[in-house]
């Protein structure tokens, strides 16, 4: 969940504890002692966290891995992985020490690499139990006075949050997760009546409550406007492009991914439908923190 979270944060230019995308990432280095990999033609290498579901894992079940198996299939080459946990140094010691060439899921303008035209676009959502009777469709909505918020520190909600009065209703959760908690421990605080209405990243928040055992209701944030100033609305942004992201110099291989995306892209779609991952279409030209 890290770099998903960070690869939003990062292109608003907002400080963040452990920042993947931080300065020193560009270095083509990784940890002292490990070889550098030399990029072999036939082999599609992707980056990838091993248990970090909907995203992926090592077992090839999550929505991420699905769309690697389709482009790889696509382009007639052999799929592989470099697995590394996502936190700090993630991209210094996958993409950019050479150990793997491709990453599955990117904000569309990080700078640091070449990315793809983005092939979805996601948003932040609230979640809450269908047995509360809760009708919450926007910030304005009485229902988010009533109880407890689960919300991500300092991820891009916070600034609505704090500009509506709500935060002496939240309960705020790491950015960077416990690695002994589960991807979605919100979403089970939520089953588990330990927070009343969960403001989460869309495909974690999807993900998860469709796999709930009881029933809850998704509604996607609705775009925010800052009543104190612009720069509050450009941080507390809810939705943002995906793409798919290589090395900043590996342009031809840019453009072959990029003509498997635009050839698969109903099939992506159904991926994402197929884990609840929650989707717009996507605006060209968004830019993060614009």
């Amino acid at each position: 969940m890290f770099k998903k979270i960070m690869m939003f944060l990062y292109v608003m230019n907002i400080a963040f504890v452990g920042n993947a995308f931080a300065a020193g990432q560009e270095r083509e280095d990784g940890l002292p002692g490990m070889p550098y990999r030399t990029p072999v033609d036939k082999e599609f290498r992707v980056c990838a966290d091993p248990e970090n579901l909907p995203y992926s894992n090592q077992k090839g079940e999550g929505f991420e891995n699905k769309i690697a198996e389709v482009l790889a299939k696509d382009l007639g080459k052999e799929l592989g992985y470099e697995f590394w946990l996502d936190r700090q140094g993630y991209l210094r010691n996958t993409i950019n020490a050479q150990r793997c060439d491709v990453i599955i899921g990117m904000g569309s303008d990080v700078d640091t690499l070449r990315t793809s035209k983005p092939y979805y676009r996601s948003g932040y959502v609230f979640v809450y139990r269908k047995s509360s009777n809760y009708n919450i469709k926007d910030w304005n909505s009485e229902d988010l006075r009533k109880g407890i918020i689960g919300i991500v520190g300092e991820s891009p909600p916070t600034i609505p949050l704090r500009d509506y009065d709500l935060m002496a209703n939240a309960r705020p959760y790491r950015l960077q997760r416990d690695l002994n908690l589960p991807p979605g421990h919100m979403i089970d605080d939520l089953v588990a009546g330990k927070i009343d209405v969960a403001i989460i990243w869309g495909p974690i928040g999807g993900y998860y409550a469709k796999a709930a055992k009881e029933p809850l209701v998704i509604v996607p944030l609705p775009e925010f406007k800052s009543e104190r100033n612009s720069f509050d609305t450009q941080k507390g942004k809810s939705e943002f492009n995906v793409s798919l992201a290589v090395r900043k110099k590996d342009k031809d291989r840019m453009e072959m991914i990029q003509g498997a995306l635009d050839r698969n892209q109903s099939k992506i779609m159904k991926i994402l439908d197929d884990y609840g991952i929650p989707h717009v279409p996507v605006v060209m030209g968004d830019k993060a923190g614009k």
